[in-house]
C-alpha cells in the first residue's frame, strides 16, 4: 500500500496503536520506548527498534510528521501561583509530547490514557491537557470507550484523546460489535499445563459461587475476594495477582490469549518470558478501539493533507510560470547568440539538438544558459 501520510509513536509499548495506523496507509518515522522488554518485542514484530527516553530526545530532532500517537502515563501537574493558578507540566512525561507539538505542528494527534484521567487530581488534570492542547491551536475531541463495544470480549474503559490543527469535524466511533469469549480461548488440550491454577485455588473459587457456572467463562476476583463470573474479561492489569482472571475457574490465560484480548493479530510475535507478556499486554490499547477511531481519524487527516499538497502544486505551478516567461526571452536571445560558428562548435551535438528543438528544460539542465551567460 502506497504510504500516504507520516506519524510518530511515542510511549509506543509494543505497537498496538501502530498497527491500524499501518494498515490504514501511515508510515511511521519515529518510535519511542523506554522499557527494553516492551523495545525487544517491538523490534521483532516491526523490524523498528524504538528510540529510548522520550525526555532526553529534542524535539527538533524528531522527523516531520502529520500525525503523534501516544498512550502517555498520567500524572499530576504542579501549579504555580495559587492566584493565578497557572500549571505547569515541566516534569511530565506529558510536556514531552506538549513541545513536541509545539516544535513540530502535526495535524493531529491521538492520545491515550486511563478512564480515571477524567477525574485524577480532582479534575485539574484533564483540564490543564485539554487547555494545553488548545493553546497550541488543536480543536480537541475527548471520549471514554470500552473494548467491549468494539469486539473484544474485555471490559476495559480508556480515554482517547483526539486533536487537529484548527477547527476540525470529527466524531468518535459508534458501538459496532458483539463479542465471542469462544474465539479469544485456545483450546484446552493445548494448554501448557503451568497455565493451571493449583486444587486449593480451584476449590477456593468453587466455594464462592453459589449456582452451577456457565462455560466458557471468565472467573474474575475483586479487591474485596468477590468472585463474578462473566461471559468477558474485566480489564487486564499489569500489576494484578496472577489468579486474578481465571478462565472457568480453574487456569490463567495463556499469552496468546491475553494479546488476542487486546486485539493483536495471531501473527504477533511473543519474544519474552510469561511475566513480561503479560505486563505488556496488560499496558498495552486495543487495537480494534484503535483502528475504530483511526477510521474516523484518516480521512479528515487525508483532506488536509490534499489540500495542503494541492496549495503547494499551485504555487509551483505559479513558480514554474514566471520561469518559463523568462526563459522564452532568453532562449529567443540565445539563438541569436549561436549565429556565432565559434559557439556552436563548442556545443556537444546533444546541446545542438535541444536548442533547435526548443527543450528548454534540457538546455538548462545541460548548463548551456550559464554557459551562454559565461561567454558573453
Amino acid at each position: 500500500m502506497k504510504k500516504s501520510f507520516k506519524f510518530i509513536d511515542l510511549f509506543a509499548g509494543i505497537g498496538g496503536i501502530r498497527i491500524p495506523f499501518d494498515k490504514l496507509g501511515g508510515k511511521c518515522v519515529f518510535t519511542s520506548e523506554i522499557d527494553p522488554y516492551c523495545q525487544q518485542v517491538y523490534t521483532a514484530n516491526f523490524q523498528d527498534k524504538p528510540h529510548g527516553d522520550i525526555t532526553k530526545i529534542n524535539p527538533k530532532d524528531i522527523p516531520d510528521h502529520d500525525l503523534l500517537l501516544g498512550g502517555f502515563p498520567c500524572q499530576s501537574f504542579s501549579i504555580i501561583g495559587k492566584q493565578q493558578g497557572f500549571a505547569d507540566t515541566r516534569g511530565t512525561l506529558f510536556f514531552s509530547i506538549e513541545q513536541i507539538l509545539k516544535e513540530k505542528k502535526p495535524f493531529a494527534f491521538l492520545l491515550e490514557n486511563v478512564k480515571q484521567l477524567f477525574t485524577h487530581d480532582k479534575g485539574r488534570t484533564y483540564r490543564v491537557i485539554h487547555e494545553k492542547l488548545e493553546d497550541l491551536g488543536y480543536s480537541v475531541h475527548t471520549k471514554i470507550l470500552n473494548s467491549l463495544d468494539f469486539g473484544i470480549p474485555q471490559k476495559r474503559e480508556r480515554t482517547y484523546i483526539v486533536g487537529f490543527l484548527n477547527s476540525s469535524n470529527f466524531d468518535f466511533p459508534e458501538k459496532n460489535k458483539k463479542v465471542n469469549l469462544t474465539k479469544i480461548l485456545e483450546e484446552e488440550s493445548q494448554i501448557d499445563p503451568r497455565h493451571f491454577t493449583s486444587d486449593y485455588i480451584k476449590e477456593k473459587r468453587s466455594k464462592s459461587v453459589s449456582k452451577i457456572p456457565f462455560k466458557p467463562a471468565i472467573w474474575h476476583e475483586n479487591k474485596s475476594g468477590n468472585i463474578s463470573i462473566l461471559p468477558y474479561s474485566c480489564a487486564l492489569r499489569a500489576s494484578a495477582s496472577y489468579n486474578y482472571l481465571l478462565v472457568d475457574g480453574k487456569r490463567r490465560l495463556t499469552e496468546r490469549e491475553m494479546l488476542r484480548l487486546q486485539g493483536f493479530p495471531d501473527s504477533f510475535k511473543i519474544v519474552v518470558n510469561y511475566s513480561q507478556t503479560r505486563k505488556q499486554a496488560g499496558n498495552s490499547v486495543t487495537v480494534p478501539v484503535i483502528e475504530a477511531i483511526a477510521r474516523n481519524m484518516v480521512p479528515v487527516m487525508m483532506k488536509h493533507i490534499l489540500r495542503k499538497k494541492k496549495s503547494k502544486n499551485i504555487q509551483e505551478a505559479s513558480k514554474m510560470s514566471e520561469l518559463k516567461k523568462g526563459t522564452k526571452t532568453r532562449l529567443i536571445e540565445l539563438k541569436k547568440f549561436m549565429e556565432d560558428e565559434v559557439i556552436k562548435r563548442e556545443m556537444t551535438a546533444a546541446e545542438y539538438y535541444f536548442l533547435q528543438m526548443g527543450y528548454v528544460n534540457c538546455l538548462i539542465d545541460n548548463g548551456l544558459l550559464i554557459k551562454e551567460e559565461q561567454a558573453r
